[in-house]
Formats: structure tokens, sequence, C-alpha cells
């Protein structure tokens, strides 16, 4: 997601930036929570880094939006401690012998928040929803488009929504046709984009679906309560009537939006919040607390590169000069600080194994692109020729907090320091703004990032085949497109021959300079000793709090 995503999008501390930005309140103390606000109930309290963009499953598309979807809904299966898909809505599935059909059989006693059985006719109208071109979601064709039966062909507008391939068999049976056989759509089903809604409350709220709580059916772990778009605070509740209650232990989760690092800080030390982002110039005082914890991620940030309307980006000496020219060593170690690695290709570490070798994908590819000072002076040299100049100017887009503040000054400098010639100026701006802007391809480089939406390389490499809707910065290769087509096609079926497709695309990638990635990210926090059972997804939803709990006091 756009970290958007995930990814994503894509959350606390320095994850925050993913997606590329942070929240806060300027240091202002956080009102209305004392930690545990629910009498004599099992509370917690967190800081989030901004609001919400959006609650409806259909149009988010961050890490925010997904991160309290996860926490609210539930799809066909959630993801346990071991991000295995285990039962939600579903009890168990089907598979026809070519992998075309998958028939879920759902529980009959899952209920909405006001009642309503769900049903497998919540699922066909979410995800016909989700592809309808008249809902305008940016994810549903994304997510769905080669994967379910027509998707791709609905979202243009060439078939009715109906012809999807979804149905409600009865009541508690859902049929899925795929429009080739997908490996990994089993861990696409617990994702934010796929989960069910209730029709007829959809359409009895028209515009105002999703914009506040009174807005919003729930049918997972807990509620949100006290939330609007525009809110600073909010709280996710039990949720009285989730099939699983029982297992639910937490009764309330106090969210207030802080985007200042040292505040997150302070709100720890004194009590109020129980898990803190942890920035770089922190994490020297902090690192030896014994409630200091560093958490590897598999999200990758990187600098887009808008080839669409831009001379100097059209360049791929240009661009590749860029990708080379940033000390990302020095970036993870002094400015993120925080367990962050650098980052010469797309595909994270430790994420998936290549097939038959069992070796890291990452290990297999190798470096793909490294900070390589006098190469990228030579491709500076070359793109000026071609360009007829002598000086760029070229604007960086980033994120408005703190920390992204200093993260997007360093690129900045590295930038205009070591390519003679280049001046790079600086727009910061929130997080919600940083989408929009990216959605409209209303910039030239922009600091972005993506966390994983299932467990498969597609989930990175499938942003960058033309015409995708994360895509956004009109980059086009046949020869790209050609492999990642024939993976989700005709060796959809052949793992190792998939990740051969997988391995040569992502290589292609940077000998065009596409992006010029930066680093993985990882989460340097303090977190309460007083909290468990909370588990870190690799995808999809950063944090599970269904299973969570609070040690006694």
């Amino acid at each position: 997601m756009d970290v958007r995503c995930k990814k994503m999008a894509f959350v606390l501390g320095l994850l925050i930036l993913l997606l590329v930005a942070c929240g806060g309140n300027d240091g202002e103390p956080v009102p209305g929570d004392e930690n545990n606000g629910a009498e004599g109930g099992k509370t917690l309290s967190f800081v989030n880094g901004d609001t919400i963009p959006s609650m409806d499953p259909s149009m988010a598309t961050d890490e925010y939006g997904f991160q309290f979807l996860g926490a609210t809904m539930e799809g066909l299966y959630r993801l346990d401690e071991n991000a295995e898909p285990v039962e939600g809505i579903a009890m168990d599935h089907e598979v026809s012998d070519d992998g075309l059909t998958w028939t879920f059989q759902l529980r009959e006693d899952a209920k909405w928040s006001n009642g309503d059985p769900v049903t497998a006719h919540d699922f066909v109208f979410a995800w016909q929803r989700a592809v309808d071109p008249n809902t305008g979601s940016e994810y549903g064709p994304y997510m769905m488009g080669g994967v379910l039966k027509n998707a791709t062909a609905v979202s243009k507008g060439d078939v009715p929504v109906e012809e999807l391939g979804v149905r409600a068999e009865n009541d508690y049976t859902l049929v899925v046709e795929l429009e080739n056989p997908t490996p990994y759509f089993e861990s696409l089903t617990t994702f934010g984009t796929f989960l069910p809604l209730n029709k007829d409350f959809v359409e009895e709220q028209g515009d105002q679906f999703a914009t506040s709580t009174e807005s919003l059916l729930f049918n997972g772990p807990f509620t949100l309560e006290n939330w609007t778009s525009t809110a600073n605070e909010w709280d996710l509740v039990k949720n009285k009537n989730y099939w699983d209650v029982e297992t639910v232990q937490l009764d309330k989760i106090h969210h207030t939006v802080v985007k200042d690092p040292t505040t997150q800080v302070r709100l720890y030390e004194e009590g109020t919040v129980d898990r803190a982002g942890i920035s770089s110039d922190l994490v020297d005082q902090y690192q030896t607390h014994e409630d200091y914890q560093v958490t590897p991620e598999t999200s990758v940030f990187f600098l887009k590169l808008n080839q669409e309307g831009n001379k100097a980006l059209a360049n791929k000496n240009i661009r590749a000069a860029i990708s080379r020219a940033i000390d990302k060593e020095a970036l993870v170690n002094e400015i993120l600080n925080n367990g962050s690695i650098v980052a010469n290709g797309l595909i994270p570490s430790d994420f998936v194994n290549v097939p038959e070798s069992n070796k890291d994908f990452r290990e297999v590819n190798g470096d793909l692109v490294t900070y390589d000072l006098e190469a990228a002076k030579e491709y500076w040299e070359k793109g000026l020729q071609e360009l007829g100049t002598d000086t760029i100017e070229l604007e960086l887009l980033g994120g408005d907090t703190e920390t992204s503040k200093v993260m997007n000054e360093y690129l900045a400098n590295q930038l205009s320091t070591n390519l003679p010639g280049l001046q790079v100026n600086l727009k910061n701006v929130p997080f919600e703004q940083r989408l929009d802007l990216d959605t409209a391809m209303d910039y030239e480089i922009q600091v972005s990032g993506w966390g994983p939406d299932y467990l498969d390389p597609n989930t990175f490499l499938d942003l960058w085949v033309t015409g995708s809707g994360n895509n956004k910065m009109g980059y086009s290769n046949k020869e790209y497109d050609a492999l990642i087509e024939e993976a989700a096609t005709d060796l959809a079926n052949d793992n190792v021959a998939r990740y051969k497709n997988f391995l040569e695309a992502e290589k292609i990638l940077f000998e065009d300079a596409a992006i010029a990635p930066i680093y993985q990210s990882a989460m340097a926090q303090l977190v309460s000793p007083r909290i468990e059972g909370v588990f870190v997804n690799p995808f999809g939803a950063t944090y599970e709090y269904k299973w969570a709990n609070v040690t006694s006091e």
C-alpha cells in the first residue's frame, strides 16, 4: 500500500512517513485522555501520525485508512500472529482444480454493528462497488484487476458490474471466479479493499457514508467511536456484536494525532500514551531504555521521478544520475537512525524467498543501484549534454513532519551538491495533500514508499506496469509489462517461472532508472511492557489488535 502503500502505507514514529508522511499537534498536550479512559476497563492509548483520510474500504489507499479498517472490519480471513490467514467471516473454502473458482463457506453468526447479518451479498456488493467506474476507487481496479474475472473490463466501463467474477450462491456461500490462477489470493482476502459492505446502509448514507462514526457500520473486533474525517482524536471500542467477541480482551484504544516525535516521547514518559515513535535525534538517548524496541519492516521508500511533462526527468541519464547521487548509508545511520537499512532494489530484504534456491529475493537479485558519485556525475553530464543545458531546477515533494523535513532537506542537499547545476526546491505538505498531488501527478520528484499488500513480489512490481493506478509517473516499458503480465497469466501455476520473470523485471526497472530506492524502513519505538499480543503484520494493516491485552498492574 502506499504505505501508501504497505502499504501504503501505509504508521507510528518513522513508519508514519510511509507513503511519506507523519502527523502531529505541534507539541501541545493531548487533551481528554488519562491513559485508561474506560472506567475499570482494559484500555490503551496510542498516537497516530495524522488524521485518517478515508474509512471507506473502496476509497482507502493509505496506511492509516487500512489500519483502522483492519481493526473495525473483517473480511473473509484475517492475519494471525504468523501472518497466516485464519478464520474471519469465512470458515473454509474450496478451490477448483484449475485454480479459477474459489467457493467460500461463511459463518452464520457474524453481524454488523446494527445487528444485521453479514452475508455473501455484502461481499458481492462491496467488490462490485470497488471496481465500478462510478465509484472512482483507485485500489479497487488496482487490487482486483487481473485477479477477479472481468474486474479490469468492469473498471473501464466495458461490461456491467454484475459480470464481475463474484456471486452469492446463497446467503452464506460466496463463489469467486478469477481471471487467472492467483497463488496469493487467500492472503488478498485479508486486505482492506476486499472487506464487505452493507448495501442498504451504504446507500442510505449516500455521500455521507464513511465520513463519521455515525455513517459507518462495523463487523470486526472494534468499532470506531468519536471519529469524523477531520478528527484529531478517536477511539477503538470493543465491538459487542463481533462473532468472536470473547477473544477480544481490550475494551478501548484511544488515539490522538501527534506529529512531533519529541511530544510523543514526552507523553510516553508522562504515562499518557503506551507507545511512542523515536526519531533519529532521540535514538541515542533512548536506545538503552528498557522499553526501547526496533521492529524491521518490509516497506521500501524511494524517489518517484515523474517523466510526464518534465523534459529533464524524461531523460534516462538524468534519472540514473539522481538514483546514484544520494549517500543512503549516511541517511539511514545519521538521519533516520532507527534500524532502517539501505535499499538498493525494490523488493525488500526478508520478504519472500525465490523457489528452488530458497534464497531471499533481495540476495538473489543483489544490489541494482548503489550510491556511486563518480557514476552519478558521468550520467549527469551525459544527460545535460542531451538536453542542451548546464542547469536544471526540480521540485522535491515530501511530508511535513519534523523527521520528514530533515530527511527531505538531506535529500535535496545531496542532489544539489553532488550534481553540479542542479537546484532542488522543497515542497513539504501534509499527508493527505501529498496523496492528492500524487494522484494528480502534480509533482516532479516525490519521496514515496510502498508497503506490501500481500506476500508476493507482484505487490511491488505491479506498481510500475504502464497505466497502473499507482504508477503516476509516466513510466512505461513494454518488456517489463510483458514479464508481469506473463507471470499473472501463462505462468500463474508455475512459481519457479513466475519468480524468474520477477527477477528480470526488477532489473529492467533499474536499468531504466524508473525510481531511485532509498531505504527499507524499521520502527524505533518506546512500547509499554503492559502491552501483550499486538502483532505487527508484514503486509496489510501494520498492527493487529484482535488478540491484544494488557498485563495486570
